[in-house]
């Protein structure tokens, strides 16, 4: 027991003894310890500056609130995206699912003319009925949820026609259209630059330095490695940083977005979910190694079943944040959103076998992706050209993954 003391106290004095000439070895040794990870992060900067660099209204309040705005269905989407493929799936329905949620809620709202809320709640429902169906095929019937997801893309786009009448249906009523187009400002006052979203944003940095604080101190606890202190806090300020930035440039705006409210809460909610429950690793067990997950005990098919319910209910929320933003429902949503759910996961650091990935890293790669589109779209670029870079993009990512899980076989 005295060792074990002693050697954590040497471990923690080491830490701490790491003077500024260290500085840039702990630097690199951050960036490599998880390559994979910190270039997501390094080249969405790049990235951001290369388009803040060719368009000058790239950065501008306006267009940062509109990048929001018009890319807030593919995160929902790629979180519940990035629980399927950590699993070992995937999951090529999820466009056709958005489709059929927002015409069932445009047909509560619309047609039968009942209150907004009441249109979100079908929706939701018809999501979690959706994941239920998959999750049954591909859980306890054993059909692989490639095949299953196939059919179901079909089999949703019909049943989408089938309830529009292959026709659409609009406009939703004001409430309805604030849940992906509202905004929160004005509380707090402020004189062209809303104070409460300012306030928002330096809650939300508190929060992550402390849950930083907090994880750095765990690892220390379990004798594992971490960053000196000052890169530590030079990391917190960098993200502090970046953040009231973002935000100062939304309170210039319109204020604080709803939806950005909800993307929080859902980036909150299943980094828990995926990180520190059962359930979530689970997951990640499963999609690691199948056979030692079953022989651990894992219920196997019981967490598959629930990663397609959620699946569904995410995508039933996304149906109806996309049929808010534009006002409507059409027989053709949808198309290609789970191509683009599927490419923010991978180029988010997410392995094609399974097992790995992340919440934050999902999201952006979402961002990634929508930065890319808005950035091309005010340079105008040809649409297919902006198809051939993001396929581009999408390639690299994967062949990146391929090396890095190669170079780690070697080293062993």
């Amino acid at each position: 027991m005295t060792g074990i003391v002693n050697l954590r106290e040497r471990v923690t004095r080491n830490v701490r003894d790491v003077g500024s000439s260290t500085v840039i070895a702990n630097l690199r040794e951050l960036f490599t310890r998880n390559l994979r990870q910190s270039g997501i992060y390094i080249a969405f900067v790049l990235i951001v500056g290369l388009f803040a660099i060719l368009s000058p209204n790239f950065l501008s309040p306006g267009n940062i609130t509109n990048i929001i705005l018009q890319y807030s269905y593919i995160l929902v989407l790629a979180i519940g995206m990035l629980v399927v493929i950590i699993a070992g799936h995937i999951d090529l329905s999820v466009g056709s699912v958005v489709a059929l949620t927002g015409a069932v809620s445009a047909v509560v709202v619309i047609k039968g003319g009942h209150p907004w809320w009441m249109g979100a709640l079908a929706a939701l429902g018809v999501g979690l009925l959706v994941g239920v169906w998959q999750g049954f095929w591909v859980a306890f019937v054993g059909i692989p949820a490639f095949i299953v997801t196939l059919a179901g893309m079909l089999l949703f786009r019909g049943l989408t026609l089938k309830v529009l009448g292959n026709v659409s249906l609009s406009p939703f009523p004001a409430e309805y259209q604030k849940v992906a187009g509202g905004f929160l400002n004005g509380f707090l006052g402020g004189n062209g630059v809303d104070v409460f979203t300012l306030v928002i944003a330096a809650i939300a940095i508190v929060g992550y330095a402390v849950n930083s604080y907090r994880s750095r101190q765990a690892r220390l606890n379990y004798l594992q490695s971490v960053e000196a202190f000052p890169l530590f806090v030079l990391r917190v300020l960098a993200v502090a940083g970046v953040v009231m930035a973002f935000a100062y440039q939304l309170a210039r705006s319109r204020g604080l977005p709803i939806v950005l409210i909800l993307l929080a809460v859902l980036i909150i909610v299943y980094s828990i979910v995926t990180q520190r429950s059962v359930f979530g690793r689970h997951g990640y067990a499963i999609g690691g190694n199948l056979n030692a997950a079953q022989l651990s005990g894992v219920k196997v098919r019981r967490v598959n079943f629930l990663i397609f319910v959620n699946m569904g209910f995410l995508a039933g929320l996304a149906g109806v944040v996309y049929s808010a933003r534009s006002n409507g429902a059409q027989p053709g949503a949808g198309n290609m959103f789970e191509l683009d759910a599927i490419a923010a996961c991978f180029i988010g650091g997410a392995a094609i076998t399974g097992g790995v990935g992340t919440v934050v890293g999902a999201v952006v790669g979402g961002l990634i992706m929508g930065v890319m589109s808005n950035g091309m779209q005010l340079l105008g670029i040809d649409q297919s050209v902006q198809y051939v870079l993001k396929a581009l993009v999408l390639l690299t990512a994967v062949a990146f993954d391929i090396y890095n899980k190669r170079r780690a076989e070697s080293a062993k």
